[in-house]
């Protein structure tokens, strides 16, 4: 098995996602409580890497914590790679967006440089992950999941941002991908 995965989230009320229709058979809908929007993807940093980052997400807090947003969610779309080679279907943040994005750009950097010593080097993007195609899945498997996603109206959707939590995969990877190793509220949550 590679070596998991370490990130930073903010997490939200994922329970919308079993409302939703069901995905084509090639579409893995995720978990409620793996639904989350991301602040910082670390990688394989190791356990070492992402205690650093906590250890840094400590001290910036003690300075102050973000503001609470109240966002909610908007449009589907592919995210990771080209639209027929998307590794993730996500739905952007609509109201929040602006903030979210100073959030992500303001703190993100700061956890990955704690960790590995690097900067991301995308842009700020406040998106939240709701389905994944399965690795073998082919084009017209993608083509469907495109479908399924350009079908869902999540506008009403509230995605509140108050806690960043620290993630790793999960030891069962079949129920759930992720598992979160500690968490952070924000002041007066």
């Amino acid at each position: 098995m590679p070596r998991p995965n370490w990130f930073f989230g903010l997490p939200i009320d994922g329970s919308f996602v079993l409302t939703l229709p069901e995905p084509p058979p090639s579409i893995r809908r995720y978990h409620p409580d793996d639904v989350h929007l991301t602040l910082a993807f670390l990688g394989a940093c190791g356990e070492s890497g992402a205690a650093r980052a906590l250890e840094a997400l400590d001290e910036r807090m003690k300075l102050g914590t973000p503001a609470v947003i109240e966002g909610t969610l908007g449009e589907v779309v592919p995210m990771g790679g080209s639209r027929g080679d998307y590794s993730a279907l996500s739905a952007l943040l609509d109201r929040g967006r602006a903030e979210a994005t100073r959030l992500l750009a303001e703190w993100g950097d700061m956890l990955m440089l704690a960790a590995h010593g690097r900067r991301s080097t995308r842009p700020p993007k406040p998106h939240v992950t709701i389905a994944r195609p399965h690795r073998r899945a082919t084009y017209r498997d993608r083509e469907a999941g495109l479908e399924w996603a350009s079908a869902l109206d999540l506008r009403a959707v509230p995605a509140r941002l108050d806690r960043i939590a620290l993630f790793t995969w999960s030891e069962d990877r079949r129920e759930r991908l992720f598992r979160v190793v500690a968490e952070r509220p924000f002041a007066g949550v």
